[in-house]
């Protein structure tokens, strides 16, 4: 099944481009880099100055999907275990 707009939420994420989009904590807004590991509450970047632990249910992201389209999602959409997320059914 390809990456959508539509089902990012059960795809696996890492390897995507992300950025912070939005945060309650202002060293995290702008945030840019690329997914390296995820846990139930916190996505991990590789940025230009190395990696960074950004909790989920402070931000919301923006994903870049390989064909280029921009999603954003809320963090807290995103709160789960990986291989839980990725078998649930979201609306």
């Amino acid at each position: 099944m390809p990456l959508t707009r539509r089902n990012l939420l059960q795809h696996e994420l890492i390897g995507l481009e992300a950025e912070v989009a939005r945060s309650s904590n202002p060293g995290l807004r702008g945030l840019r880099g690329r997914v390296v590991d995820e846990t139930q509450r916190t996505l991990v970047l590789e940025t230009p100055r190395g990696t960074r632990r950004v909790p989920k249910e402070a931000a919301h992201f923006a994903f870049t999907l390989p064909g280029g389209e921009r999603v954003e999602v809320e963090g807290r959409r995103l709160l789960a275990r990986p291989e839980d997320r990725v078998s649930l059914r979201m609306k």
